[in-house]
């Protein structure tokens, strides 16, 4: 995740003044001190943090954090309301019509933000909240992008309408709507053209669509990894287009993240969702709440909880949970398991969620997609009745099963180790996702005392 460095350094900090008994004003500000820092380094925006240490420290010296018992968790408690409300404080919806009207949503962005990608992605989503979305190829410019968005469509399951690359992107628009109302779809997303910079033609190009066409969502995709470049893309079209909200990409990959932090302060615009991964499912609605919980190391329950009741099958959950309390759970259903924990975005994905469970993954637990063939090669070279019951694989054994696969016994080792790291696990989750929603997270204690 982007923010990955960032919360450990900030749970680093954490710790050190929850470790003391009380406070002083020299600790606080000492404390502040290293966050503005550990802000700065994850490219968040120079004003935005001085802001935020600013109105932190305010707080944290006030008389009922100074004279409570637990001034500690008093002031991380204030980072978190703080960073909650940098990111927007409130979740923001699409503003969609209801009914058969047709809504229209306009995806804007720099060539390399995944534009394209987001607005398959978006499509898809909306799909699958009972819309009838059309998806509508608007760049003329790059004929690779109108293709791309074809096949991403019908892997979506979702319609596409394109002109070509020989009409004017704003008679394409009209055209599409008018495709909409005769086939009855009423979501209408437009990927429009993308630059590798902001010129003044791209910029007419938007203003005359919008000026054409009443849109409901002027949406701007930014790329999380360009840092504070998003941030100033983001203002500038805002300027001379007006957006209404935006999407962060590649809010997974090893990037400092800064822009997401930023982003709301310096333009005052929402964060409707971000990209959270390379699949066509990967698109999550963005909470600030949830997301100010994750950088804090307070995990994200009710996502994770969301995000299983989407991707699991239930009535397999159910078997294989009651093959877990007889301590019956199989090299079989391990398998089954790690394919559903895959389609949620992989274990680590799902650990760094759980609360105190952020910067504890070790990578040695975690099997890779990749990893996962292997994973099948070394299961399947085992008999059924060594799939049945572990305990009757020996050495002897592990040298027979690691032949079959092509593999090293140190492989097959490894395997052994992390069928019993999924097993605590499983169990784990079980005992978490015992209800729906909140009260999936009855009995859990969440870290720094919340």
């Amino acid at each position: 995740m982007a923010f990955e460095s960032l919360s450990d350094k900030l749970q680093n900090i954490f710790k050190g003044l929850r470790s003391k008994g009380k406070l002083t004003e020299d600790d606080i500000k000492a404390s502040m001190k290293e966050v503005k820092i550990a802000l700065l380094e994850a490219d968040v925006n120079f004003k935005v943090v001085k802001n935020f240490v600013k109105d932190v420290t305010e707080k944290s010296l006030g008389e009922e954090v100074m004279t409570s018992l637990t001034p500690g968790q008093m002031v991380i408690k204030i980072v978190n309301e703080e960073l909650t409300e940098l990111l927007g404080s409130e979740t923001t919806e699409l503003s969609l019509k209801s009914g058969n009207e047709i809504s229209v949503i306009m995806m804007m962005g720099l060539q390399g933000a995944g534009k394209t990608t987001t607005a398959t992605k978006l499509a898809g989503k909306l799909k699958a909240q009972g819309k009838k979305p059309l998806l509508v190829a608007l760049d003329i410019y790059r004929p690779a992008a109108i293709e791309q968005l074809k096949v991403n469509a019908q892997k979506q399951d979702v319609p596409f309408f394109s002109m070509g690359d020989k009409n004017k992107p704003v008679d394409i628009a009209k055209a599409s709507i008018e495709h909409a109302k005769q086939n009855n779809y009423n979501t209408v997303i437009f990927d429009t053209a993308g630059r590798l910079h902001i010129d003044e033609d791209m910029m007419d190009e938007l203003v005359e669509i919008k000026d054409t066409i009443e849109i409901d969502d002027a949406l701007l995709v930014v790329d999380a990894m360009t840092g504070q470049d998003a941030v100033n893309v983001a203002k500038e079209f805002d300027e001379k287009i007006g957006i209404d909200g935006i999407i962060v990409t590649k809010l997974d990959g090893d990037t400092r993240g800064g822009a997401a932090l930023s982003i709301k302060a310096v333009t005052g615009k929402p964060i409707l969702y971000v990209g959270m991964g390379e699949k066509l499912s990967d698109l999550e609605q963005f909470y600030p709440d949830r997301m100010a919980s994750r950088i804090l190391g307070m995990g994200d329950v009710l996502s994770l909880i969301e995000k299983a009741e989407q991707t699991i099958d239930e009535e397999k959950a159910k078997e294989m949970e009651s093959r877990l309390k007889k301590a019956e759970f199989t090299y079989d259903d391990y398998l089954e398991y790690m394919g559903q924990i895959n389609n949620m975005g992989g274990l680590s994905s799902i650990l760094k969620m759980m609360p105190g469970m952020g910067n504890k993954v070790s990578e040695d637990m975690l099997p890779s997609e990749k990893q996962l063939t292997q994973i099948e090669a070394i299961i399947y070279s085992m008999t059924p009745e060594e799939r049945n019951n572990p305990d009757l694989i020996n050495p002897s054994r592990k040298r027979r099963i690691a032949d079959g696969a092509g593999v090293d016994v140190a492989q097959v080792n490894r395997l052994t180790k992390q069928f019993e790291q999924a097993k605590k696990m499983m169990k784990n989750m079980n005992g978490m996702m015992g209800g729906k929603g909140k009260k999936g997270m009855k009995g859990m204690k969440l870290p720094f005392g919340f």
